[in-house]
């Protein structure tokens, strides 16, 4: 699509004014999140100047999005950078010429939190989410609780042993943590 010069160069500025840099325009696979997508995270996909082909919608359990003109799309596994490279590419050519394709993450899934807390139970999960921070969306420790004996077992293997962390330990989507009860 071709722009002209005092569309690029505002563009430019712009990015600039933002801190960002002009190549962050076409940012790579290797610039992109690492985040995951999965069951239970909200997405929004955007086709510039395409109404009709953006949309809204909740990871299903199964991990599939119905997408116009491309059907089905397993997510389970891909990042964002990923599924907006393979939406742009199925949308290329016989469909739109440059397709513009923007996906964002409008919320994240759960995270849980069990044990010697006040509240424990499911929490949307947060970037830059820490075991402390996730204690404190609980309700914090109990009486009884332990703060040396605390385990997280992550999503992506739920037949995974408990690893043991300390309160600086970040937290991922999914992610069960465990505070055990203190013996004195």
């Amino acid at each position: 699509m071709y722009q002209p010069l005092w569309v690029r160069s505002l563009l430019a500025v712009t990015l600039l004014a933002l801190g960002l840099s002009t190549s962050a325009i076409g940012a790579t696979g290797k610039d992109m999140s690492a985040y995951v997508l999965g069951p239970g995270d909200t997405i929004r996909v955007q086709v510039y100047g395409e109404p009709d082909l953006s949309i809204e919608t909740q990871v299903s359990d199964t991990g599939l999005l119905s997408y116009p003109f491309l059907g089905e799309i397993r997510l389970r596994g891909m990042t964002v950078g990923q599924l907006e490279r393979y939406i742009t590419n199925g949308l290329s050519g016989d469909y739109l010429v440059d397709p513009k394709v923007t996906v964002s993450i409008l919320s994240y899934r759960n995270f849980y939190v069990n044990g010697e807390v006040a509240r424990p139970g499911g929490f949307p999960f947060q970037p830059g989410l820490t075991v402390r921070k996730a204690i404190s969306l609980a309700g914090g420790f109990t009486e009884r609780a332990s703060r040396n004996e605390i385990y997280v077992v992550p999503e992506t293997d739920a037949n995974a042993r408990p690893r043991k962390v300390n309160l600086n330990a970040l937290v991922k989507p999914g992610d069960i943590i465990t505070i055990e009860q203190s013996f004195f």
